[in-house]
């Protein structure tokens, strides 16, 4: 059963947004494609508890402190995370996940699910694609 999007009604959602509404709105969708974004929210929310910044950065193996701590502002800015800072010494800041930011998780989850049962096609895709390019840029 093949689901089909009303482009009719996306394209009407999308005109009834004022024009400031409309360039936070491409701009929020553009930050959660960006590398880190879903990973360190998938991460908050498997964690189902507040965690430190370093535990974060542990979990996102492969992201610098200054992309972790770009990402997280923005997610806070964006009400995706909430920060909490403890007057320690020395001072604790933990990152927690909001509901905000679950509810779009059950949406690109799906997303993440149907990859994982396609990767074959996307990896049989990749070989033939370097096996091919190859071949026509020589003939250029």
């Amino acid at each position: 059963m093949k689901k089909s999007i009303d482009w009719a009604e996306a394209n009407a959602a999308c005109e009834a947004l004022t024009e400031q509404q409309d360039s936070l709105t491409r701009d929020i969708v553009t930050r959660l494609a960006e590398k880190w974004t879903l990973w360190a929210l998938a991460e908050l929310a498997e964690a189902d508890a507040p965690l430190r910044f370093s535990r974060l950065m542990e979990r996102v193996e492969g992201v610098s402190q200054k992309s972790l701590t770009k990402v997280l502002r923005q997610l806070e800015r964006d009400g995706l995370v909430t920060r909490a800072v403890f007057a320690e010494v020395p001072p604790r800041v933990e990152y927690a996940i909001t509901d905000l930011a679950l509810e779009m998780l059950e949406l690109v989850h799906p997303l993440w699910q149907w990859t994982t049962v396609n990767i074959a096609k996307f990896e049989a895709a990749h070989a033939t694609y370097d096996h091919e390019v190859p071949a026509r840029v020589k003939r250029a």
